[in-house]
């Protein structure tokens, strides 16, 4: 369950749509499948300016060469990311997302500009193993682009569906790409800054193991492990932050620090 530890008011928290972009850009694990082919990983899924999505398969495995085959009517297809925490957690899968649609092999013309487009946001080294047709060694994966029917996201609080301009009108998470280390270094070397967030926490909850679970700007949340399951808890920060000073000031008011803005203690 998700609650606000605090209030127990309406969170304000990441828009559905939001946390999927955040999903995106850190680049998790995806795959593709459709139907008569095992499920294929694709370690590239980059939401384009037109709603698609532009994936990456092998050359040699069975969707590419389907792909080819189906020509302008494509193939039925879903994108499957799965968003896991950067803890080991005893469930570690924060969220799943869906994405129905049609897959369509992108032709040679337009390729290399595609996939320089891709790198101005995602510089994914993978992107240069892309099958240009010019014969390079490394050349073992094809682009694809899956034109979005739906999207689904499910996590601890149900699912819900998620226009595809609603997506395009997101953004990612400021904190996205430093979540991960963040949350890693907080459980491993700052273990007294989790103690007093779980100090928040209604008193039935701070008898189970408290775990940094997520941060983004609008608050931190908790994974409660306990002997009657997990409990998932936001702390929302006072108002939303977006660079690094904004989040050291946020999490210090969460933890009742009294020496904010830069305020040190008197000398005795």
């Amino acid at each position: 369950m998700i609650g606000d530890a605090t209030t127990g008011t309406t969170l304000v928290a990441p828009t559905t749509a939001e946390r999927i972009r955040s999903a995106c850009a850190r680049g998790g694990d995806a795959i593709l499948a459709t139907d008569g082919v095992d499920p294929t990983a694709t370690p590239v899924h980059h939401l384009l300016d037109d709603g698609s999505f532009a994936v990456m398969v092998p050359t040699t495995g069975p969707l590419a060469a389907m792909s080819v085959a189906a020509g302008a009517a494509g193939i039925q297809a879903v994108l499957e990311m799965t968003d896991y925490a950067p803890l080991p957690l005893r469930e570690p899968v924060r969220s799943l997302v869906w994405i129905s649609g049609r897959l369509f092999h992108v032709p040679t013309p337009g390729l290399a500009g595609l996939l320089d487009l891709i790198a101005e946001t995602n510089p994914n080294p993978a992107l240069l193993q892309v099958n240009t047709d010019t014969g390079g060694a490394d050349a073992s994966y094809t682009l694809l682009r899956l034109e979005v029917d739906s999207v689904v996201v499910a996590d601890s609080t149900g699912a819900e569906s998620v226009g595809v301009g609603a997506l395009l009108d997101a953004k990612p998470d400021p904190f996205c790409a430093m979540e991960s280390g963040w949350l890693q270094h907080l459980e491993s070397a700052h273990r007294e800054v989790v103690d007093r967030l779980a100090n928040r926490l209604p008193a039935p909850l701070r008898r189970g193991h408290v775990r940094p679970l997520g941060l983004d700007r609008y608050g931190v949340q908790l994974r409660v492990e306990a002997e009657d399951g997990d409990h998932d808890v936001r702390l929302p920060f006072a108002k939303p932050v977006d660079d690094a000073a904004g989040l050291s000031q946020a999490i210090r008011i969460l933890m009742g620090c009294p020496f904010l803005n830069g305020l040190r203690a008197r000398r005795i």
